[in-house]
Order: C-alpha cells, then sequence, then structure tokens
C-alpha cells in the first residue's frame, strides 16, 4: 500500500474511533457510590451500583441488548447475603415501583425520597432490573427489538442477566431470589425454572399481584374461577353496595361470600345448562347481595361477573367506574415522583445520560432520526409462547380486553413454579395478593392451595393483604409485607 494511502487510512481509523456510537450517550462502565439510611435507629452503609449489562450473542460475542440495573449491596462480614433480583412487570414497566415504594433503601413520600424503614435491604441485596425497552435499557439496534418484546424472548433475556451479573460480579455463592409484580410475577416464575435448568441454584420466589406460576388443575379449576365473585365482597362492602345484614367486616363478608359460593354458586354453574328460569333469577339475587353488583348487570344466561364488568356496573348510578389496581378507588393517579426518581438516578447514583428513562418519560423526549419514534414496547408484544396466526392473536387480545382479566395467554405455558420445585425440592416460593385488585382472587388462591401435590404445597406460602395491586402502598399493609418477605428471605 502507498504511503499516503497507509496515512488517509490511519487517519481515517482514528476519525472513525471518534465518532460518537449508542453507547457513548452512556456510562460505559457501571457506576459505584457510597450511601447510607437509618433503619430502626441503625445505621446501615451499603453500595449502589448503576450500570447496563450486556446481553450477548453466546456464538459471536454480539451484544443484542443492555439492561440496566441498580444494585445495592450492604457492607456485611457475613458471605455470601442472599442476593434478590427484583422487577415489575406490564409487560414494558420498569422496576421503579418496587425499588421506590417498597423494596429500596429510598422511598418516595409526598414527591421526594426518604429513607426506607421497611427496605428489604437489612435481609438481602437487591439488584433491581429494566427489562429491556424499559428505563434506560435499550435493544443493541432497533432490528433486535423483537427479540425482547416478547414472553419467550423476555423470559430468555432476564434469565441471561441474572446468569452474567452472578459471574461478573463474583456473586455465585450467594442464595439468590426472584422477586417480580403483575407480569413480573409469571416471569420470575420462568425464570426460575430456566436457571435451575442449567444448573444455577434458586432459593426462592416472590411471587407479587401475578398468581402462583401455576396451572390450575383441572379438577379445581371451576372452583377457583367461581371463587373470584367472592373476591369481590370486600370491594362491594368498601363501596356500602353488599347487602347491610351481611355486615361491613370484609373479611367476614369475603369468608361467607365464598361458603356460598362452594356451596350453591359453584354447584349451579356445573350444570348451568339445567336450572331453570327461577334458579337462575335466585342465583343472581345472591351474586348481586355478596358483591353489591347491580342484579339487573348480572347476565342470566352466563351468571357470572368478568371484572371490567363489576368495575363498570358498581357505582354506574354515580357515573365512576372503579380502578383497575385498587378496586377502592375510581381515580387511580400515580405519585408524584418523576423529578425525584430522575434526578436520583442520574445525579445520586451518578448514571448520567439524557437517553430518557421509559416508564417515566417517554419515546417522545428523546431523538428519533426522521422523527419515527418506536411504539411502547407493551403495544408491541408477543404474548404468543408458539406459533399463533394473526387473527388467533387478535382474538385473544381482544378477549383479555373484554374481560378485563389479564393480559392474553397464548399458546402452551412456560415452565414455571411447578416444574421449578421439581427441579429443586427445597425451593420456597411466597405468593402475595391484594384484598381489593381487580386482577387478583384470593379465595380462589387459598382454594388451590387446598389442592396443591404435597410437595408444591410444601414449597408454597399465600398471602392475601389488604390493598390493591400495589397492596404497599397501604402503609400497614407496606411494613408488614416487607416483614414478610425479608423473613422469607432470612429462613
Amino acid at each position: 500500500m502507498p504511503f499516503c494511502s497507509r496515512g488517509v487510512a490511519a487517519i481515517a481509523a482514528v476519525l472513525i474511533a471518534l465518532v460518537p456510537t449508542a453507547a457513548s450517550a452512556l456510562p460505559e462502565a457501571p457506576v459505584l457510590t457510597r450511601h447510607e439510611i437509618r433503619v430502626d435507629g441503625r445505621r446501615l452503609r451499603y453500595s449502589a451500583e448503576a450500570g447496563r449489562l450486556a446481553i450477548r450473542d453466546v456464538a459471536s460475542g454480539e451484544a443484542r441488548g443492555h439492561v440496566f440495573y441498580v444494585a445495592y449491596r450492604v457492607d456485611s462480614a457475613e458471605r455470601p447475603r442472599p442476593l434478590t433480583f427484583v422487577w415489575n412487570g406490564g409487560p414494558g414497566a420498569p422496576a421503579t415501583l418496587l425499588h421506590f415504594e417498597v423494596a429500596g433503601p429510598k422511598r418516595l413520600e409526598d414527591g421526594r425520597l426518604v429513607d426506607n424503614a421497611d427496605t428489604w435491604l437489612t435481609a438481602t441485596d437487591l439488584v433491581f432490573v429494566d427489562p429491556v425497552g424499559t428505563g434506560f435499557s435499550r435493544p443493541a439496534r432497533a432490528e433486535y427489538a423483537d427479540e425482547f418484546y416478547g414472553t419467550l424472548g423476555d423470559v430468555a433475556s432476564i434469565t441471561e442477566f441474572v446468569r452474567a451479573w452472578r459471574l461478573l460480579h463474583d456473586a455465585t455463592d450467594a442464595p439468590v431470589f426472584l422477586a417480580g409484580e403483575s407480569w413480573g410475577a409469571g416471569r420470575a416464575a420462568n425464570v426460575g425454572y430456566a436457571l435451575l435448568e442449567r444448573g444455577i441454584p434458586v432459593a426462592g420466589l416472590v411471587l407479587i399481584s401475578g398468581g402462583a406460576g401455576l396451572q390450575t388443575p383441572a379438577e379445581v379449576r371451576p372452583l377457583v374461577a367461581a371463587l373470584r365473585v367472592a373476591h369481590l365482597a370486600a370491594t362491594g362492602s368498601w363501596h356500602g353496595r353488599t347487602a347491610p345484614e351481611l355486615g361491613r367486616d370484609p373479611e367476614a363478608l369475603v369468608e361467607a361470600a365464598a361458603r356460598w359460593v362452594r356451596d350453591t354458586y359453584a354447584p349451579a354453574l356445573a350444570r348451568r345448562h339445567e336450572l331453570t328460569a327461577e334458579h337462575r333469577e335466585r342465583i343472581a339475587r345472591e351474586l348481586a347481595r355478596y358483591t353489591g353488583m347491580p342484579a339487573e348487570r348480572i347476565d342470566r344466561e352466563t351468571l357470572e361477573i368478568p371484572p371490567r364488568l363489576y368495575r363498570e356496573a358498581l357505582l354506574a348510578d354515580e357515573g365512576r367506574t372503579l380502578g383497575v389496581f385498587d378496586m377502592r378507588l375510581t381515580e387511580e393517579a400515580e405519585p408524584r415522583s418523576r423529578d425525584a426518581i430522575l434526578r436520583y438516578l442520574r445525579h445520586e447514583l451518578g448514571f448520567r445520560t439524557a437517553l430518557p428513562y421509559i416508564g417515566i418519560e417517554e419515546w417522545t423526549d428523546g431523538y428519533a432520526p426522521g422523527g419515527e419514534y418506536p411504539r411502547p414496547v407493551n403495544a408491541r408484544w408477543n404474548y404468543a409462547t408458539a406459533p399463533v396466526t394473526e387473527e388467533e392473536m387478535a382474538a385473544a387480545i381482544a378477549e383479555a380486553v373484554r374481560t378485563g382479566a389479564g393480559p392474553p395467554r397464548l399458546g402452551p405455558p412456560l415452565p414455571g413454579t411447578a416444574e421449578a420445585v421439581a427441579l429443586a425440592p427445597d425451593l420456597r416460593v411466597l405468593v402475595a395478593q391484594g384484598m381489593y385488585d381487580s386482577l387478583a382472587n384470593c379465595p380462589g388462591s387459598r382454594a388451590l392451595a387446598e389442592h396443591l401435590p404435597a410437595e408444591l404445597a410444601r414449597a408454597m406460602s399465600f398471602r392475601c393483604y389488604v390493598g390493591g395491586h400495589m397492596m404497599y402502598r397501604d402503609a400497614e399493609t407496606r411494613s408488614t409485607f416487607s416483614r414478610d418477605v425479608r423473613e422469607f428471605v432470612a429462613r
């Protein structure tokens, strides 16, 4: 090569090296800071690490995505401490709710961050995880997004994140717990199994407001479904719509409704096609009595109350609709948290970036070439676990919207809690739900627990707390729930 050509090539290489890449808009290495808070009058010293971990193609080593995390580790001579990976759901939500409202060392209160007396950090180190497409997490290239924006890719990428984080942080001897909320509860069960299948030990699962990660046995499925109306009794009582003679103690009312479901309602549904018009009318009136649902809004053919119908009908005479996540409310305003959380991440933790934090900030807050912004992650999500047609996908989504009972399920279920326990009989599982969550079914969970095989029954603990989907927004429940989690991890 002539000298001038070599010189041009060298200069070009230098210029290329100086051209900013997508990664250069973010800190290239995790940022480590030192902190302390006071818990129960005692000083708790800990480190905070904010960074992004690459999810790499095993064949090429190429980064396909980057997962943002905040990890808290306590200064302690007792090693190894338990290590809990924590995420929310959506799908398409960052970990901010669990991070800043219940589990992390700082908690939102009146729009500012204060020391969290209920933090789980006293019992376990914590890693809060934002899946790709949330927070500061992104696919490495735009065309890689679909690898992560679906149930299969989501479980695979978060499994890889946990595996890689442990290796890179010399934490392979720490007892691992996985805690997820809502959609993230199912993710925790699936990831738990995937890790165990790879020979990575998992000590426990904390499944919050997202079910138990189990397939309900066929013989108990109708009863569990029917008991959802007993779950609604607490909300009917809260709004003063249940029959006065039933009293106003929500727990007692739920128990009375559950007995009626077991003795009368579930058996009637089992022979629904045989019921006379008079019998149907009697069932509908009892449904109204226990739930507060206007009797005229109950379908005499199905004799069922879908969650969406209940939320829309209970207070329809007042022109109000119940909240999805907390049926005590008719408006579910998020806490005023934007500025406090963003300032904390970018400045107190030192993760300096202008990239929008998706879930608090919007895609449209940042730059998009040609002005074409990506659609939100949940709008792009592929719920299928096996090939399905576009028509099947559309029908499943439409049915989920109609009933309001949660995200659609398409294809066979991924291995979850039962399969994980089969691989690791010592695995422990805590299932937490809120009494006023329209997506929950506390009495149904109790019925499920009664019918579990012995090995599963030994592994699982079910709790129903006063509160909604985010039950920890009730101060007393937050304290109780956090204590339960800390004791669960410490056992």
